[in-house]
């Protein structure tokens, strides 16, 4: 079981859960068994309390019940948190250090193949195309560039196929660029048509689906830390199969190369930029010689190459490849540490390094090799140490030959060490050694442990901070609606007492219960009394000159829809004190539905309204 699975809640639990990821990958073709376990579990939880669901078994019932669930649940997992020049001080680094890096090595016509992956709605991709541009122009950028956008959300790969965004999600587009590369179409801004052929959205699984090939840049933005650490291996192997050997790999903050040096090296640890580290796959070369070309061929060629690249690197010995023109191929990890190589080592000549001439000339036993095409063995050659200790090793020259030629030479270093010591002194010494070396090995599986917890631990909260973002999105949205909803209530409100104060009569609205809900200035000036006075209040309840105790039952008749209206001559002593004859005409407050939902009350003196007549 690993780490990850040791978090869910109980062994029932985790096999529950891991049966819903089992069924959701053999129903669906989604594999989410290769996700990390604690956010994918948090996310999952998510979408079951929103149901009101307990366990993942009532869950898989629901998914086996509602095709529409599925969509729901994918959204969910699928965190789609995106932006243009997102972390800007990291494009800036890549427009103006990593993309003149790559152009300055393509000829005038070469194509530039760019690939984003876990593209979500596709911004990333845009702002990729938007420096390509700037630093190719606008012709060259239509004939030369493809950007391929990828990602396993179709409906997240529809928004970005449409380039459509809003003007809040292009406010990080520079003002010059939103100019040059948008297009406003109503609230919206859309990039242009002209530049968006070159960027292809398309349905791609990293751990399922084969890698793109020949890519220049390949940008991975904190889409790894989703995976677990086998998934991740596998993704950084596809990813360096995809790109040239002079090829860029661009992650983000919270995905380190620390563990995966032997592949990929660092141009900017700080900026997350790596360069993958090329290797001259000198078995397949010698195979294809041999007639043995048909083995490496077809679709396992790139796996076979891995399998070959890492059998080398983890050999037990010290070895280095060189090739017919002297030029270091191939030095695996061992011999890396031995001889000090670096990476860049890599294809400069054997003879402008230390290592050809210090402790023992290889040059002329190097020619001896060639023009005898024997293995020649160097034997005890006093290898020097940090700690002084006197150590020996036993170089081995080869020749690779084929087909009646020599293509280049294979030469190994054996530590021998121990063979020139006396036997007595052999055995405690190796005793001695082993207690020693158990412990470092111990320590540093300890160390590697808590490195592995730390980086899993860094993961995991740069995974919290993406969901509380989205989630901070889709409140920020519910706000900006909330607000929208607010502003039309006002309108509405203010549209509405505009209305009531242009009204001659005096207008009272009551509710079912004949409560007082509106009260014009017209009924103001008519009984003395303010709106603030009496809404809220029963009309029952008034203490005007107006005897409303006699209006209740006309009131109630209309609510009760057994009058459309009713009208009503009351004698009434107005504001100023004056006897009055007041008319009052009771009437239906209907909704668009033909719901009852109150009454209403026209109110005017009698002898204004004849004389209207």
């Amino acid at each position: 079981m690993t780490q990850d699975q040791r978090l869910l809640d109980s062994p029932g639990e985790s096999r529950e859960f891991e049966a819903l990821l089992e069924f959701v990958k053999s129903s669906r073709g989604f594999d989410f068994t290769v996700y990390k376990r604690p956010s994918l579990q948090r996310r999952v939880r998510r979408r079951m309390q929103d149901l009101h669901l307990a366990s993942y078994v009532e869950y898989r019932a629901r998914l086996e019940e509602d095709e529409g669930e599925f969509a729901d649940l994918f959204n969910t997992i699928l965190i789609n948190v995106t932006g243009f020049f997102r972390d800007p001080a990291t494009w800036k680094f890549i427009e103006r250090e990593c993309l003149p890096r790559l152009l300055e090595e393509r000829q005038a016509g070469d194509h530039i193949r760019v690939w984003s992956t876990g593209c979500a709605t596709g911004e990333e991709a845009y702002t990729l195309a938007i420096l390509l541009a700037e630093a190719l122009g606008e012709d060259a950028f239509r004939q030369r560039v493809k950007v391929y956008a990828t990602d396993v959300d179709n409906e997240a790969l529809t928004v970005g196929r449409t380039g459509a965004y809003t003007s809040k999600q292009v406010d990080a587009v520079r003002e010059e660029f939103r100019l040059k590369y948008f297009e406003r179409t109503d609230s919206r801004f859309s990039f242009r048509a002209d530049l968006r052929r070159s960027v292809i959205f398309g349905r791609h699984d990293l751990v399922q689906d084969p890698p793109i090939s020949r890519i220049d840049l390949l940008v991975s933005r904190n889409t790894l830390m989703y995976f677990t650490a086998a998934a991740q291996r596998k993704i950084l192997d596809n990813f360096r199969f995809a790109l040239r050997d002079d090829g860029l790999l661009f992650l983000g903050r919270s995905e380190m190369l620390v563990t995966r040096l032997t592949s990929f090296a660092p141009v900017d640890l700080k900026h997350r930029v790596f360069a993958k580290i090329p290797r001259q796959a000198m078995t397949r070369e010698l195979a294809a010689r041999d007639g043995r070309r048909s083995a490496w061929s077809g679709g396992d060629a790139a796996v076979h190459a891995l399998v070959a690249d890492a059998a080398f690197d983890t050999g037990a010995v010290p070895q280095i490849v060189i090739d017919r023109e002297g030029r270091l191929v191939l030095a695996n990890a061992q011999a890396r540490a031995l001889a000090g190589l670096r990476p860049q080592d890599v294809g400069r000549p054997l003879k402008d390094l230390e290592l050809s001439y210090r402790p023992v000339d290889l040059r002329s036993r190097m020619d001896q090799v060639y023009a005898e095409r024997q293995t020649v063995s160097i034997r005890d050659v006093d290898w020097p140490t940090a700690t002084a200790e006197p150590r020996y090793i036993d170089v081995q020259i080869v020749p690779l030959a084929t087909a009646g030629e020599v293509a280049g030479l294979a030469i190994s270093f054996t530590d021998v060490t121990r063979y020139r010591r006396l036997q007595d002194a052999l055995r405690d010494a190796k005793r001695d050694a082993e207690v020693a070396y158990e412990e470092l090995n111990t320590t540093v599986e300890e160390l590697e442990t808590t490195n592995e917890e730390l980086q899993s631990t860094n993961e995991e909260l740069e995974t919290t901070n993406e969901e509380l973002q989205s989630t901070n999105e889709e409140l920020e949205t519910m706000n900006d609606e909330i607000r929208q909803r607010t502003d039309l209530l006002a309108d509405t409100n203010l549209f509405v007492e505009a209305v009531l104060a242009s009204l001659e009569p005096g207008v009272v609205v009551v509710d079912r219960q004949l409560l007082i809900e509106a009260w014009n200035p017209a009924a103001r000036e008519l009984w003395g009394v303010g709106d603030d006075e009496v809404v809220g209040t029963s009309l029952a309840a008034l203490d005007i000159g107006l005897p409303v105790e006699r209006l209740v039952e006309p009131a109630r008749r209309v609510l009760a829809s057994e009058s459309e209206s009713m009208e009503l001559v009351l004698d009434a002593t107005n504001r100023r004190g004056r006897s009055i004859r007041c008319r009052v005409r009771v009437a239906a407050l209907q909704t668009l539905e033909g719901r009852i939902r109150g009454a209403i009350l026209l109110m005017e003196e009698a002898k204004a309204a004849r004389g209207a007549g």
